[in-house]
């Protein structure tokens, strides 16, 4: 019976997005320029395209949402009733503001943001590998601090790009940045660190002219080779633990670069067309800017110039514009995210570089655009799609118009921390929890080891996942019910049993139990017999963290 009716409540979880009980607020705009910029062209692109919107979000699910999405878990029952019973009618402006600003929030904010980075940068099997170069640990840090510090993108990608020094924390010349590139650089010429730097800062998916001429635009071959020159004397290094031949750490420097035809103030290097022509490339940007073509470091750093040149470029601000908005929307503007290549189609595509520029005149401020995008008006909407706006459905291929919010799972990173967050207690210094975390992670990656250093994940409702979630680690910490543990602490207080079940809902799912959800917690009690009231609450927890409503970002 109890089986059956664990069944029942996971089932419930699929209707969480017809209805819920926390009341919407208004959510009146905020007087920010370019929130107001935003909203003004999505109403103008949902008259054109004859779509009607859906209502604002209830308070609950939307406090739930900005919380996964700007620090990476739920709210805990606390600060999810704070903010529900608020009068405050700039309550959602409030909530953002202090998830970006606040000094409690600051760790968080950067952790969760450093993984993101670290994910985009070195993948989620970067370092993970013995033979790996790259030191995770020093990725994370480098990027935890900038997040911290708030530092401005645009010095944020300048150093990513130049870096030199080495990779591992404690090291003589530890600089983290290094990490970016130090595993891409010496492999086949660099060619991976030239598809990587232009694809992830740039939306410039140049790798397509490695071998061939772009079977859609006019980019040819050679801007891909004169990309590549910019990283030809960049090369990574291996420093051995003393005594052995174990690699410690690496070291990314600067060398003088002969060129392949042996002239050092030429330097040029060679690519072989498709019909066997060969021809003969010096660094020269993506615009057609060109730089001095000696391979002496003392003439000119080419990584140092390719590095001005890509802060300077209008591709970097569309570039993190269209990323950021794919992060909190769930659809860029663009199809891939990382193209804004000139055949790709981009459905708003003046409200793509307006808020480029506004990001630009921000001084490139991260915070500052995510504010923007959480508060705009598509960011506030309900999940639940009407008769209106039934049209706007990506996943038929047609261009997001973002008249709803698009529903999406959890990504692996959000569910651990949410995790944690409900009861499963993180364990040890903040090294060892992030080691854990990082083991955790690893079961659901795999790389494919090609040569743009694919991988793929398994956390897509997969087997491993769902035994994970059933039978867990994880999740059985979570749902322990000794008296030390968070289940085990509401179980045993004085409560009423709907109160505690409020308490679990609000916990998990940030909504009170329904009527009819309190019915099944009543027949759960009944299922397992008197004083067996711990056991159906940690029943009922499972089923809350098994149901679909607790793994989507809705």
């Amino acid at each position: 019976m109890v089986n059956r009716i664990l069944c029942n409540m996971t089932v419930l979880g699929l209707a969480v997005f017809i209805a819920g009980t926390a009341r919407a607020a208004n959510a009146p705009e905020p007087n920010i320029a370019q929130v107001k910029l935003i909203n003004a062209a999505m109403t103008q692109q949902w008259g054109d395209y004859g779509l009607r919107p859906s209502p604002v979000e209830e308070d609950g699910k939307w406090c739930r949402r900005v919380f996964l999405d700007l620090i990476g878990r739920t709210p805990t029952y606390e600060e999810l009733n704070e903010f529900v019973r608020s009068r405050d009618a700039q309550k959602r402006e409030s909530l953002v503001g202090q998830l970006l600003e606040d000094g409690r929030y600051t760790e968080e904010f950067a952790r969760h943001w450093g993984t993101i980075w670290s994910n985009i940068l070195i993948g989620r099997s970067g370092g993970m590998d013995r033979r790996s170069l790259v030191s995770r640990q020093g990725m994370g840090k480098y990027l935890r601090d900038c997040f911290a510090r708030n530092v401005p993108y645009n010095q944020m990608v300048y150093e990513l790009v130049s870096a030199s020094g080495t990779t591992k924390p404690g090291t003589e010349g530890f600089n983290g940045a290094t990490n970016f590139l130090v595993d891409k650089v010496n492999a086949e010429d660099g060619t991976l660190a030239t598809s990587s730097t232009s694809r992830i800062f740039l939306g410039l998916q140049v790798q397509c002219t490695q071998c061939h001429n772009h079977p859609f635009n006019q980019w040819k071959q050679q801007k891909f080779w004169e990309f590549n020159a910019f990283f030809r004397q960049t090369r990574a290094l291996r420093r051995f633990v003393r005594g052995t031949r174990d690699v410690d750490f690496a070291e990314l420097v600067d060398q003088d670069f002969p060129g392949e035809g042996g002239r050092p103030e030429e330097a040029e290097i060679y690519f072989e067309e498709r019909n066997g022509l060969t021809k003969v490339a010096y660094p020269v940007f993506v615009d057609g800017t060109a730089i001095e073509r000696s391979g002496y470091v003392s003439d000119v750093n080419r990584r140092t110039e390719l590095a001005k040149m890509i802060v300077g470029s209008e591709y970097l601000e569309k570039m993190i514009v269209n990323r950021m908005w794919a992060h909190f929307l769930g659809y860029a503007f663009t199809k891939p995210m990382d193209d804004l290549g000139p055949h790709t189609l981009v459905s708003h595509p003046e409200l793509l570089d307006r808020l480029g520029e506004e990001f630009r005149k921000s001084s490139y401020d991260l915070r500052a655009l995510m504010r923007w995008i959480t508060l705009s008006k598509p960011y506030q909407l309900s999940s639940r799609i009407s008769s209106g706006n039934e049209a706007d459905d990506p996943v038929t291929g047609a261009n997001p118009q973002f008249s709803h919010f698009y529903l999406r799972q959890m990504s692996a990173e959000q569910l651990y921390q949410s995790l944690v967050n409900v009861g499963g207690q993180a364990r040890g210094s903040l090294e060892q929890q992030q080691a854990e975390r990082d083991r955790w992670l690893r079961q659901f990656v795999v790389a494919f080891g090609t040569d743009e250093g694919d991988e793929a994940t398994t956390f897509n409702g997969s087997i491993p996942q769902a035994l994970m979630m059933f039978n867990g680690d994880l999740v059985r910490r979570a749902t322990a019910t000794e008296s030390t543990s968070w289940l085990g602490m509401l179980a045993g207080s004085n409560a009423k049993l709907s109160e505690k079940v409020n308490g679990l809902f609000m916990a998990g799912l940030s909504r009170k139990a329904r009527s009819e959800e309190q019915k099944l917690a009543q027949q759960l009690l009944r299922a397992r017999g008197p004083g067996k009231s711990a056991e159906a609450l940690q029943d009922l927890w499972w089923a809350i963290l098994n149901s679909n409503e607790f793994i989507l970002v809705q």
